[in-house]
This record gives structure tokens, C-alpha cells and sequence, in this order.
């Protein structure tokens, strides 16, 4: 049993087999290539939880359901559930989410990252933290903070 963890012993789920996306056919080279859900997912299905060498995905934090996409009005959600009501972890889990994405993504989408509902035990203060770009580009700002963020975004060999 590993000290000092709010969920010592988590609950594992199995990676999902990846599926391949086909690449739209187009002649023109202006086209913008839509973005699906499951490119959402793959871009976020592999960052590491901060307390345990499991990603985000093994430990069903999120799943391809908790994406939602307006490609029209180019905005995606992101709705992540901590395995604990009380997780520490949970305002670096969204902000991993949202550097993720803002690195990942065309620079037209408007990112939302939220906490299930009921799944925190301070929901909201969470939601308005990882939804403010003030409080986030200040976040991003601490060199620890960021180095946390980091290695949680960093590729796995598994």
C-alpha cells in the first residue's frame, strides 16, 4: 500500500483496442478535416494520473462518452470523473486535460473541461478554476505546477 494517496488502491480498467481512423477523401487542399470524438479521445486517453502509473483512461477518469463536440461552433467538452469525491488531484487532471488539448487541437476550438456532476466534492470550484484562462495561464506559470503537468503528458512504453 503506497503512503500518503487519497485512493491508495484504484480500480484498473483495460485500454480499449485503438481504432483507425480513416482520413476523409477531399480534393480540396483548404478543406478543414473535421475532428471527431475519437480523435479527442486518443489525444487524451494516455496522460498519466498524478499519483499512479496508470493513465487517464485505465482508471476510467475519462472515456470516449465524456467528450462531447460542436464541430460547427468548434467547441469541445470534456467531462472527467476523479476516482475519489475529494481527489487533491483533480484541478491537475483537468488542466493535463487542457494543455493536452490546446497543444493538440486546431487553435478555432474553445476548450471546456469539467468535473462530472456529483463526482467532486467541490465541483464547482474546480470547474470555475479549470475554465478561467487567467487562473490557468498563472497555473501554468509555477515551474512545478507545470513540470507536474508535463510528466503527466509525457508518452508511456507500455
Amino acid at each position: 500500500m503506497v503512503m500518503g494517496l487519497i485512493n491508495a488502491n484504484p480500480v484498473i480498467h483495460e485500454k480499449k483496442e485503438r481504432r483507425v481512423r480513416q482520413a476523409p477523401e477531399t480534393t480540396d487542399e483548404n478543406a478543414v478535416e473535421p475532428i471527431d470524438q475519437l480523435e479527442i479521445f486518443d489525444h487524451i486517453r494516455d496522460i498519466k494520473d498524478p499519483e499512479h502509473p496508470y493513465s487517464l483512461e485505465q482508471l476510467n477518469v475519462v472515456t470516449e462518452d465524456s467528450i462531447e463536440l460542436n464541430d460547427e461552433s468548434n467547441h469541445v467538452r470534456v467531462t472527467f470523473t476523479p476516482t475519489v469525491e475529494h481527489c487533491s488531484m483533480a484541478t491537475v487532471i483537468g488542466l493535463c486535460i487542457r494543455v493536452k488539448l490546446i497543444r493538440s487541437l486546431p487553435p478555432r476550438y474553445k476548450v471546456d473541461i469539467r468535473v462530472a456532476p456529483g463526482s467532486h466534492s467541490t465541483e464547482a470550484a474546480v470547474n470555475k478554476q479549470l475554465n478561467d484562462k487567467e487562473r490557468v495561464a498563472a497555473a501554468l506559470e509555477n515551474p512545478n505546477l507545470l513540470d507536474m503537468v508535463e510528466e503527466c503528458l509525457s508518452p508511456t512504453f507500455d
